[in-house]
């Protein structure tokens, strides 16, 4: 008989011990693989489940896992939506201090209609002629106006909407890049605060922050709030883009003593937001409504709209020169209906209110129509996070330009689509303590400032191959957009200066 070494027995024996295994492991598959299929055969729900038992749960699984794998491996770089694999990695690159520079060619299809082209001049800016956008001064004849130092600011993302180091980060990170912040309609917290920058306080129409019992403004609050020197200017919020003429709802659950205090509502109460502000009925209440608020904190005041019907906007104006200047919003902020935010009705999100590239050109013409542009500043708002997004909203008309999908990006956000439920991944808007743990406030605050100075630095390349100074010399017809039929024509005749609008108007009548 041959000799079984000490090798060859344990070898054996591990042998026999995986099989064992192994056997152990097929049977327990097949007893939850049993149970999968009495349990899928028997409920009544849903119907592929209990026409394929245990085989129709990968239907979920695969939907579940689709967007990811989609983003991952099989979308092109400018195929994805709201914002695409190109736009986000300029984003990444640039917050990351990284070189954002391209190679070999670009893979932007100039063919689409709506697609912008920049007009370049033979002659372009040289360095020693480049000089920074002059700031806007924004309340003229207010008791405190305010300039503006930054071509790209923060816009309006509330504390609960974003976590307590997404704000902390979006503070210091504005304070270093000498841009404001918008609290958003959650009120100012004091992680608003903490870095030190510039703040807009917007009042939504719950009035957090600054809230009476009874849900109206209580000009003590908003006294306290304006005496603070960082709040420079305060905007009412009419609408926003991605859900017009809805309010939000904040669950009882979410209403914490933090949140009750900061927000000005009882704990543990659910606190449900009008859709619109019950004060302001007509454009005579919205003058009104802005006055009153300007009159009593002394600083800048305006509202943010989305455009859908815009005879109101036109009544105003004729109000206002009824009135008098002085009884005009201080700034218009134009959001696009293609606007993000938290958690929408699908209705609302992808159907309602016009989108920035309409909108925009719309508004700046009206008041220049009624001579109002020096004294209402306009505010753009609405997916502008590359350079070339935002030198358009330059050309078309902007004062002043905001971004809120931007500044997340720079966070780190990866578009997991996951800002409506607690689970996102980078610590952003959720308020799960081990998420927020990868959200370091001031490694990423270093990254909000480089957004922001890539912004402007490719906002003002932009302007200089226009042949322009600065960005705020940029004008429409420095910018073609491309038609249905593959030509490009100039943005001053798709959207004409009102003069000749005016004129065409007679001519047509005569």
């Amino acid at each position: 008989m041959p000799e079984i070494s000490w090798l060859d027995l344990f070898t054996m024996k591990g042998l026999n011990f995986l099989s064992s295994l192994f056997v152990i492991a097929i049977g327990l598959l097949a007893l939850i693989i049993a149970v999968l299929f009495i349990v899928d055969i028997a409920q009544t729900k849903d119907a592929i489940r209990r026409n394929y038992p245990v085989i129709g749960r990968f239907r979920y699984i695969f939907s579940t896992l689709g967007e990811f794998f989609r983003q991952y491996f099989f979308a092109m770089d400018r195929e994805e939506m709201p914002f695409n694999r190109a736009e986000r990695e300029w984003v990444y690159r640039t917050s990351s201090g990284h070189d954002n520079t391209v190679a070999f060619g670009s893979t932007q299809n100039l063919k689409p209609a709506g697609t912008v082209i920049f007009v370049n001049c033979p002659f372009p800016t040289l360095e020693e002629d480049a000089c920074p956008a002059p700031n806007v001064v924004i309340g003229q004849g207010c008791a405190n106006p305010y300039e503006p130092q930054s071509i790209i600011n923060i816009s309006g993302m509330s504390y609960g909407a974003l976590s307590k180091p997404a704000v902390r980060a979006l503070s210091k990170g504005a304070a270093m890049a000498n841009c404001w912040l918008n609290t958003g309609e959650g009120a100012l917290s004091p992680w608003h605060l903490e870095g030190g920058c510039d703040i807009v306080f917007q009042i939504g129409t719950a009035k957090y922050g600054v809230r009476s019992a009874d849900g109206k403004i209580d000009p003590d609050r908003l006294k306290a709030i304006a005496a603070m020197p960082q709040v420079k200017m305060f905007e009412l919020k009419m609408s926003q883009g991605a859900k017009p003429g809805k309010g939000g709802i904040l669950p009882g659950a979410k209403v914490t003593p933090e949140i009750s205090e900061i927000r000005g509502i009882p704990v543990g109460e659910a606190s449900i937001s009008p859709n619109r502000h019950p004060e302001i009925d007509n454009v005579n209440q919205l003058l009104d409504y802005v006055s009153m608020i300007r009159d009593v904190t002394g600083k800048p005041t305006g509202f943010k709209t989305v455009m859908g019907a815009y005879g109101w906007l036109e009544k105003m104006c004729e109000e206002i020169h009824r009135r008098g200047d002085q009884c005009a919003p201080d700034f218009i902020t134009v959001d696009g209906g293609d606007g993000g935010t938290g958690a929408a009705p699908m209705a609302l999100m992808d159907h309602v209110g016009l989108p920035l590239r309409e909108a925009l050109p719309m508004v700046v013409d009206i008041l220049d129509k009624y001579a109002l542009r020096q004294r209402v500043r306009i505010i753009a708002s609405g997916k502008l996070i590359i350079p070339a997004d935002v030198a358009w909203a330059y050309c078309a008309g902007a004062d002043v330009v905001v971004s809120a999908r931007g500044f997340m990006f720079a966070l780190g956000c990866i578009q997991a689509m996951k800002c409506n439920k607690n689970t996102c991944p980078t610590g952003i808007t959720t308020h799960d303590r081990r998420l927020q743990r990868g959200l370091d406030p001031e490694d990423k605050a270093v990254r909000v400032q480089h957004f922001v100075d890539g912004i402007r630095k490719g906002v003002g390349t932009i302007a200089h191959s226009c042949g322009v100074p600065h960005p705020r010399a940029l004008k429409r017809y420095h910018c073609r957009i491309v038609q249905a039929n593959g030509r490009s024509v100039p943005m001053d005749e798709v959207f004409p200066p009102v003069e000749a609008m005016e004129k065409s108007r007679v001519e047509g009548v005569a």
